[in-house]
């Protein structure tokens, strides 16, 4: 009896039992698909000289298997890629995409168009987005969400918003950071961050949080607005303290960065840390462990967040219900906020 020859996808799939979406994803080795399905499907195919043209494979399924991942920037910030946190997660998404068969096109909102969905969706430049970061809410997320085309964001949860976020507990994190200077004496505590950012905001709450439930007082005097960014850390700090304002002996910084930037001005100054002034930070990059004295932090999970980022989009294109995830911090205590 002739053995059926094998053209197509669905050859296979009758085969093997399974959907044509299946062995595309078992033939691409696609973690989705179990380890038994994945070898048994790519027996069959080599078994009868079957190969996917990777050109062909795109016309018909009007799939690029490529994802962008675009950074949001606000236009007056100096934050750029190259921040550490930023490129931590990056890397993590990258790895993530590229185990699964997809290619990643990173842009930011500095020279992204204005019409994702056009742009991304309708040319076929991308099957689904990544979005790091809310910014001053953005109203293009809003616009992609109401077309109702794949993408997720890395932020917090926004009430009553209908898009998937998966991000970190900014406020426990606030909280943690807070509550610990609290407890190391400290009672005039300054925050360093632009609470117009979404998750910026939440560990402003979690600031609240730890000087409401320790009865001090809420000194608005005491908020300096800081960019994320080291530099901007040395002059908030240089100014508010040349500037004769109250006296400080805590900062809770919302990015290791503005941290690192505040330490170098203190330093300069002959300021102890944490003698005279406790600092505490938020995402433990490498730094952190290595300043002098070294750098007490939030540790954001950037391992688990690229995965989920990944995961829960790749569900969303292949038509999957997905929800928001909130991911645990933890406090990483160090020299700056502990008297040795």
């Amino acid at each position: 009896m002739k053995e059926k020859t094998i053209k197509t996808l669905a050859d296979i799939a009758q085969m093997a039992n399974v959907s044509q979406s299946t062995v595309s994803r078992a033939l691409r080795n696609n973690p989705l698909v179990s380890q038994k399905t994945r070898e048994f499907v790519q027996q069959l195919a080599r078994e009868h000289n079957f190969s996917v043209n990777a050109t062909a494979s795109k016309l018909r399924t009007q799939k690029t298997h490529t994802i962008a991942v675009i950074v949001m920037f606000d236009q007056n910030t100096e934050q750029s890629i190259s921040d550490p946190f930023l490129m931590k997660l990056l890397g993590t998404i990258a790895d993530e995409l590229t185990k699964f068969g997809y290619d990643m096109l990173l842009t930011t909102t500095k020279t992204a168009t204005g019409d994702w969905n056009n742009y991304y969706f309708e040319s076929r430049r991308a099957d689904g987005l990544i979005i790091v970061g809310q910014g001053e809410h953005d109203p293009r997320i809003e616009a992609l969400a109401s077309n109702n085309v794949p993408f997720v964001v890395w932020g917090t949860e926004v009430a009553n918003e209908k898009y998937t976020t998966i991000g970190s507990d900014n406020r426990k994190g606030g909280y943690l950071a807070v509550k610990h200077l609290i407890d190391k004496g400290c009672k005039n505590i300054a925050f360093m961050g632009d609470i117009e950012h979404n998750e910026l905001e939440q560990r402003w709450l979690g600031y609240q949080d730890a000087c409401n439930e320790a009865g001090l007082e809420l000194d608005p005097a005491l908020r300096l607005k800081t960019d994320l960014t080291s530099n901007d850390g040395y002059h908030q700090i240089k100014a508010y303290l040349e500037g004769g304002q109250q006296k400080i002996d805590g900062i809770f910084a919302v990015s290791d960065t503005i941290a690192l930037g505040v330490m170098k001005y203190l330093h300069e100054q002959n300021i102890a840390i944490p003698g005279e002034i406790a600092i505490i930070g938020f995402d433990d990059i490498a730094m952190s462990a290595f300043s002098s004295p070294s750098l007490t932090t939030v540790r954001q999970n950037t391992t688990a967040a690229g995965e989920l980022l990944v995961n829960k989009l790749l569900k969303k294109i292949a038509d999957e219900p997905i929800e928001s995830r909130l991911l645990e911090v933890e406090l990483i205590v160090r020299q700056s906020s502990e008297q040795t």
